[in-house]
């Protein structure tokens, strides 16, 4: 159960501590008091999205924080994710102006998926998405496999397990394709890998091919400046090479022992300059490059530039040839896998299509049940004459059922609902009313709740639209509920509140200057107060306050004899 909620700059609300009891906790106040600021901040607990409009004006940061006992349940949710498991879950979760927010449990960060498994198992709240399930056919179906949960297991994990294994298959086929797509893809990679392999590409070829193509485009230039260049070291009177010869000769005709370092310098300056000449020479003669030269390099740069287009530089290139050789392969090979194939998915068909009609059985009888349950719980609700009953389609034959196919089985379902004497059924978004809605949500969750094991149920605006006898109907249906569950019940109906195990009242009230919520744990008279308030008494009366103290000890005597 939530022991307690701590709540710091949420709209108006500064600081807030409440301390709840296991049974029927009641909150009230005058309308734009702040009564939804409290489902709110639960809300977020619950990992619900975060809004800078909760965010109270002028605050940079705000808080929430819950206590809650840890049953079983939510042990093991906890343990699935790693968690602290203590017997108690401590959920703070901070937010800033700026949309920023952090989550944690039990000191330990998490996410808002990781805090909804948890919380999913300690709080249900009933409130307006509610009562929009009930008005979406889609949703009905979910509710009946809620109330039906256990009968259904064994099936629905036999549907999932196959439901996964048939799209897989159907992946597969489609992958291989029919006949003539399969040749057709056989006839492309077959022509891919001919192409790649053919070229025979070298890693860095590229590169050099690039480097020697630019050195074609140069080769009359460099020819030409490599021809002077030889000249100058070799060629006429004056040449380089020529004039080091007879700088040596003259120098070695000295014969004298000082300048044999010269000698020695001289002459190895000789040899490097004839050296270099006859380098660049061979240079000079490689520049000649022939018109068969050029076309060869031409064409392969182009070959090159083409297959880099197509399926990328070298790596990514030999990658894309070992994938389309494996590829080529299979489906050079799959007949008798398309066929093994085929043979599995229409196995599995059957299976979805008998495994369907079993949960449909299920369904159909569960909702028999659910049905005679919910008139009997209209009838206490004040609803004595109403007939309830959940309408089925008609299941699809073996032969269309594949197009339907769901790891939910085939059906569709949706609540109808007379809730007059000699009136036919209707569909239920089309004939019910504000309060009607209301005891009919009320009703569902006294049904399920006598299965769930979950401790704390809050209900906002439950008692939309009733009033008088109806509301004291649902205020016994709360205080049953309340016995094994802790119940959170915002409410404005005197008949709730009198039920009330604690009751507090939320009030706004002008501090300096400044506009904020308080919350307070109602005494004795206070309560009597608070339900000739609730009542619509203007002024309170001792007639007034006697009615109230009646009506509150008439329900203090009926939650008694429930236990």
């Amino acid at each position: 159960m939530l022991q307690k909620l701590t709540i710091e700059n949420i709209a108006l609300i500064t600081h807030l501590e409440l301390d709840f009891c296991d049974k029927l906790n009641i909150l009230s106040g005058e309308t734009g008091a702040g009564k939804s600021i409290i489902v709110d901040g639960l809300m977020l607990l619950l990992g619900g999205r975060y809004d800078k409009t909760l965010l109270r004006y002028g605050e940079s940061s705000g808080y929430v924080e819950g206590v809650f006992d840890v049953t079983d349940k939510a042990r093991a949710a906890l343990e699935a994710l790693g968690l602290e498991n203590d017997d108690v879950a401590i959920v703070t979760r901070r937010f800033t102006a700026e949309g920023r927010n952090e989550i944690r449990v039990n000191g330990r960060t998490v996410t808002t998926s990781m805090l909804k498994s948890v919380m999913s198992t300690l709080v249900d709240i009933y409130g307006q998405n509610e009562y929009q399930s009930l008005i979406n056919p889609l949703e009905h179906l979910r509710i009946l496999d809620y109330y039906a949960r256990e009968a259904e297991t064994e099936c629905k994990t036999r549907l999932a397990t196959d439901y996964a294994r048939y799209r897989e298959v159907v992946k597969e086929l489609k992958s291989l394709g029919n006949l003539e797509e399969r040749e057709r893809n056989i006839d492309i990679l077959r022509f891919q890998t001919e192409e790649i392999e053919a070229a025979a590409v070298k890693p860095g070829e590229d590169a050099a091919i690039a480097e020697q193509r630019q050195l074609i485009a140069g080769a009359e230039r460099i020819r030409t400046s490599l021809g002077a260049v030889a000249d100058l070291l070799t060629e006429g009177e004056w040449n380089v090479s020529s004039l080091l010869g007879d700088a040596v000769s003259t120098l070695n005709n000295i014969p004298v022992d000082r300048y044999a370092e010269l000698y020695e310098r001289l002459n190895s300056a000789a040899i490097e300059i004839d050296d270099i000449a006859d380098s660049i020479l061979h240079e000079f003669d490689d520049m000649n490059f022939d018109e068969e030269q050029i076309d060869r390099v031409e064409k392969r740069y182009d070959l090159l530039a083409m297959l880099k287009r197509k399926y990328g530089p070298y790596e990514k290139m030999q990658k894309f040839l070992t994938e389309a050789k494996q590829e080529l392969y299979r489906l050079e090979n799959c007949a008798d896998l398309y066929e093994q194939l085929e043979r599995e998915k229409q196995a599995l068909i059957d299976r979805l299509y008998d495994n369907s009609v079993s949960l449909s059985e299920i369904r159909r009888q569960t909702a028999e049940k659910l049905a005679e349950n919910v008139e009997a719980e209209l009838a206490e609700l004040g609803m004595r004459d109403s007939k309830f009953e959940v309408v089925f389609a008609d299941l699809p034959v073996r032969e269309d059922c594949e197009a339907h196919l769901t790891a939910n089985g085939l059906d569709h379902a949706e609540f109808y609902l007379s809730p007059n004497l000699g009136q036919p059924l209707k569909p239920l978004i089309k004939i019910i009313s504000g309060g009607e809605m209301s005891r009919f949500m009320l009703a569902l969750k006294v049904i399920t709740s006598r299965t769930d094991d979950i401790p704390t149920l809050i209900f906002d605006e439950i008692d939309t639209g009733i009033s008088g006898l109806i509301g004291q109907a649902v205020a016994k249906k709360l205080a049953k509920i309340s016995r094994v569950h802790q119940v959170l019940c915002v409410t404005h109906l005197p008949q709730i509140a009198s039920m009330a195990d604690n009751h507090y009242y939320i009030e706004k009230a002008a501090v300096s200057g400044t506009t904020v919520t308080n919350v307070r744990l109602l005494g004795a008279q206070e309560t009597a107060e608070e339900i000739s308030r609730l009542s619509g008494s203007k002024d309170i009366s001792s007639a007034t306050l006697k009615n109230a103290e009646e009506m509150k000890r008439w329900s203090d005597e009926y939650k008694a004899s429930l236990e």
